[in-house]
């Protein structure tokens, strides 16, 4: 995540847009929460599945692809080690093995994973699938000609820091050992607790290396999942899955593939999407969109509708917009002038101007409000509904500022409802309330990811977004408050600057637990302990409504993913 071109991807992969986005989310109890849904009748195989989305699936290489199990469309083609549970909402965000016989097996001090192949795993060809061909998968990840995927194995593998891939480096990295063709044995440079759910990502996907052709792989890769790719056409544009013969649905117990044939068509503008979905006429009775969302406007329309209303699907994926500070820039040096900002924040506002409380929620932590993350309630600086501005005044005096302050908070101009001008302009009004004068600053999106993602440029108080990598509180806490991980010349993620032993001590403290559940508690808590130093104030996290068309069944949408899963999807 520290490259432009990756955190590109990674928000490509985990933002809403609330009209293009690339997450829907976890069913909700009044929508399709439950498998079945969507048709009265008992799902059967058979029908073609039509994806409608905005985006092409670019860079179909399980080598650069940076969301955990790829995301929908990938996940049908490529299997990993472990993957996500394929279940609606909480259960959802589990990780289960997939692949392997189990999530793996940790050494005492995690530095040290083992995981067994089931038997019997074949590719699309009929060829055996074996422990050096998930070793050579993740090899040459570390290409540069096949980058973009997640950064977790260079920086977690032993020697992964200095391997440049198996082009260059035909001995491979002696991190990974696979004494037979059903054994993996990961070697870590330090205690991982969560190498399970880095075990879900494409970079786990078996590559057959007498297939490999480099970059030209991605046009017909070789399948370990119960679809194959038989047409590849204008880079993801369109892409054409038929079943793969080989795949087994008893070494299988999360992937149903119910539709005998998959058409991805991409290049569409969101409006034409969801008006395809909501006429669902033709094909595009059995069509889905595993990017696209329904905006402000459009869902008001949907809500009015019964008939359409009972094909959203409504749910959360991890991910918390905020306000970022920069404590090295005045006067946001004085932590009195963060906790006044914090005060005079009117969520209430910001809701409105990120859609409405159907598409946002407020949020008050900096983690995602779900049990996976660790989510502990706490809300430090109180400002209710609509703000506190007599308690801001009240600070700012204290901190000498008796007739108020004027600050310039950036932003993007991208129309994304999130770090944009309507949420700029909400925050504006509510802090002029307190005696805070609020200068704006819109730069084209790249700029603006440019500037706050540079040591040397990020200003001192601007509105940014996180999502999950997987659903923990460690790649959201770790990134952008471990004072290790700040980046002078590159992509900085933690941009309070925050530095504290304690902090950093406990990050690695918990690192090193193997029991999940109790990794969630103590992210929880620290989550809590950061949030008095009001180096961020958690503005919302997004609510997502997604279409699908009359004739799907089995809707099912997990916290993990926030992603209608296409792998159990049935059109008949």
């Amino acid at each position: 995540m520290r490259q432009p071109s990756v955190i590109a991807r990674r928000v490509a992969a985990a933002s809403v847009t609330l009209v293009v986005a690339a997450g829907a989310a976890a069913c909700g109890p009044k929508d399709n929460d439950a498998k079945g849904a969507g048709g009265d009748s008992k799902p059967q195989k058979g029908g073609t599945l039509t994806v409608l989305n905005a985006s092409p699936q670019e860079d179909f290489d399980p080598a650069r692809l940076y969301t955990s199990g790829g995301g929908n469309v990938p996940s049908l083609v490529f299997r990993t080690l472990t993957t996500r549970n394929r279940e609606s909402g909480a259960a959802g965000a589990k990780v289960v093995p997939d692949l392997a016989t189990d999530t793996g097996r940790p050494s005492e001090n995690a530095t040290v994973w083992t995981y067994t192949l089931k038997k019997g795993l074949k590719y699309e060809d009929g060829t055996p699938i074996t422990s050096a061909d998930i070793k050579y998968g993740i090899e040459r990840s570390f290409a540069a000609e096949l980058s973009g995927g997640a950064p977790y194995l260079r920086d977690w593998l032993i020697g992964g820091a200095d391997y440049q891939g198996p082009y260059k480096d035909k001995k491979g990295l002696a991190s990974i050992e696979t004494p037979d063709d059903l054994t993996l044995v990961f070697h870590l440079n330090k205690p991982e607790g969560e190498f399970p759910y880095l075990a879900t990502q494409t970079q786990f996907t078996p590559v057959p290396k007498a297939k490999d052709n480099g970059t030209k792989y991605e046009e017909h890769p070789v399948s370990s999942g119960p679809y194959k790719v038989v047409k590849n056409e204008n880079d993801g544009e369109r892409i054409t899955l038929e079943r793969n013969p080989y795949w087994s649905a008893a070494t299988d117990a999360e992937r149903k593939a119910y539709p005998d044939k998959i058409d991805v068509r991409s290049g569409l503008d969101s409006s034409v999407i969801n008006q395809r979905l909501s006429a669902s006429q033709g094909a595009d009775a059995a069509a889905v969109t595993t990017d696209t969302n329904l905006g402000p406007a459009e869902l008001a329309k949907v809500t009015g509708d019964k008939a359409l209303a009972a094909r959203v699907g409504t749910g959360h994926f991890g991910y918390t917009n905020y306000i970022a500070f920069n404590p090295k820039v005045k006067p946001f040096d004085d932590p009195k002038v963060r906790q006044a900002i914090a005060y005079a924040v009117d969520r209430s506002s910001v809701i409105n101007a990120a859609g409405g409380s159907s598409l946002a929620e407020a949020a008050t932590t900096y983690l995602p409000n779900q049990k996976s993350f660790g989510y502990t309630p706490y809300d430090h600086f109180p400002a209710g509904a609509s703000g506190n501005p007599a308690k801001a005044k009240e600070l700012l005096k204290e901190a000498g500022h008796p007739n108020g302050i004027t600050v310039t908070l950036t932003h993007s101009n991208d129309k994304n409802f999130e770090t944009s001008p309507e949420i700029a302009t909400a925050l504006q009004d509510a802090l002029k309330k307190a005696g805070i004068t609020v200068r704006l600053q819109g730069l084209e999106d790249n700029d603006y990811r440019d500037k706050i993602h540079g040591v040397k440029t990020e200003p001192g108080f601007f509105l940014a977004h996180w999502g999950a990598d997987w659903p923990s509180g460690g790649p959201f806490l770790a990134p952008i408050f471990d004072g290790r991980q700040i980046v002078k010349d590159g992509a900085n993620f933690n941009t309070g600057f925050l530095d504290d032993k304690s902090v950093n001590d406990e990050i690695d403290a918990i690192n090193k637990l193997t029991n999940l559940d109790e990794a969630a508690k103590r992210w929880g808590a620290l989550d809590k302990k950061i949030g008095e130093q009001a180096l961020t104030v958690p503005l919302f996290h997004p609510v997502y409504k997604r279409l699908y068309g009359s004739a799907v069944k089995n809707i099912v949408i997990s916290d993990w993913t926030g992603v209608l899963d296409i792998s159990q999807v049935a059109v008949k």
